[in-house]
């Protein structure tokens, strides 16, 4: 459950277990403090002595290690009987399915996007109503935007702290390319798709000058640009967007959504409940009910959007978006009725993500994302870096890290 820290999160869940406990007398909730796998070393301690709760919380990168280990319990014959399970996402579906076997239910789910400024679109005499859609558009709008003057940054981006590797990893994507190969043993970098990404990086920040001269940027001050008012554009989840206005200094009226340039991929993340494999299949059923009101229904537990209006959380943001068909449409609609936020600013993003191949972070993503982090702040500091170098010497290093296992 919510730690402690998290006073209104933590009250939701309680009253979401008093809720339910009512209508279900004959099951007993027990929440434990925080999310084990927020620290690695406790859940991975918990998971090799068979500690783990009956339901417990996992990340979506968590899911095949638990498969792996067989600490997870089989639950396909039981999710059947879930309500709303069959319209779930079948990408998000899949990070919890291992050989044709369900594990998990996934909670909630991310994918990333290009977060853009409409005020500077619009003094750049671009049309926020169509945002970029490939990565040649996002560069000429980058050009427009930094040529607004002295401060002005059209395109940002991160290349420090295993940050720029990440962005790496999901720019790849954007291309159809991938940083390891599909069996994950050896690096896939040193490609077309991921000379694409260096060299768009490159000729902006050295031939269009669209990228600003301070590099080495880590979230944290890309968001203070963008709140700032001084910077276009660059890629995010939609959970950026309240961070930008409760502590930034952005406006939501301002800040909007379009999917991932290039069409071919998105990078996501997401997390989800799995079952001890020590569960019986009473506990797990009790397990499937909860979890079918308090994550997997529009109007209840986490998705009750009248109580998140009326505790002034943002309302109206495109993600978590956990489903498709008739449960998506609820929804949506509910979304839409409690909206205290330009829910407009994020059609585009909700109109298009859906479309594109949704991948995962990569097996040993910090370690991989480290690596990527030099070729990319080369580039971006380096105006004769050699890109070819730098992928075949990352994807060398990607390798190693695959082949120790």
């Amino acid at each position: 459950m919510p730690p402690k820290s998290a006073k209104i999160d933590r009250q939701n869940f309680e009253n979401d277990i008093t809720t339910f406990e009512k209508a279900n007398p004959d099951i007993d909730i027990v929440g434990r403090d925080a999310f084990p796998c927020q620290d690695p070393k406790t859940f991975d301690a918990k998971l090799a002595g068979g500690q783990m709760e009956d339901v417990f919380y996992t990340y979506f990168t968590d899911a095949k290690h638990v498969v792996d280990i067989n600490q997870a319990a089989d639950i396909t014959s039981y999710v059947k009987d879930m309500k709303g399970y069959s319209d779930i996402q079948q990408s998000l579906r899949d990070v919890y399915t291992v050989d044709g076997k369900v594990y998990g239910v996934p909670r909630t789910n991310y994918s990333m996007g290009l977060l853009y400024n409409k005020k500077l679109f619009q003094q750049a005499g671009l049309d926020p109503a169509k945002p970029p859609a490939t990565w040649e558009e996002v560069r000429a709008a980058a050009k427009k935007i930094a040529g607004l003057g002295k401060g002005y940054v059209g395109y940002a981006d991160y290349s420090a702290q295993n940050q720029g590797g990440w962005h790496f990893t999901a720019e790849i994507y954007s291309q159809g390319g991938d940083v390891v190969t599909a069996d994950g043993k050896k690096g896939s970098v040193d490609t077309p798709e991921g000379k694409a990404v260096l060299q768009t990086l490159k000729d902006m920040r050295w031939t269009d000058n669209s990228m600003g001269t301070k590099q080495l940027l880590i979230l944290n001050d890309v968001q203070q640009m963008m709140g700032s008012g001084k910077l276009g554009m660059y890629i995010s989840a939609p959970d950026n967007v309240p961070i930008l206005v409760k502590e930034k200094g952005g406006k939501y009226e301002d800040l909007a959504l379009a999917p991932m340039p290039g069409g071919k991929g998105t990078l996501i993340g997401g997390d989800g409940y799995m079952f001890s494999k020590k569960a019986s299949p009473e506990q797990i059923r009790a397990g499937l009910k909860w979890l079918g009101f308090q994550t997997n229904a529009p109007g209840s537990g986490l998705n009750n959007w009248k109580r998140a209006a009326d505790l002034k959380a943002p309302v109206g943001l495109p993600e978590p978006r956990l489903w498709t068909g008739a449960t998506d449409a609820k929804d949506q609609e509910l979304k839409k009725q409690y909206a205290n936020v330009p829910v407009e600013n994020y059609q585009a993003f909700l109109d298009g993500s859906q479309q594109l191949s949704a991948k995962l972070e990569p097996p040993k993503a910090q370690q991989i994302y480290s690596v990527l982090d030099g070729a990319v702040s080369s580039v971006l500091t380096k105006k004769d870096a050699d890109i070819d170098g730098l992928l075949k010497d990352a994807q060398s290093k990607i390798d190693g890290i695959l082949a120790r296992g």
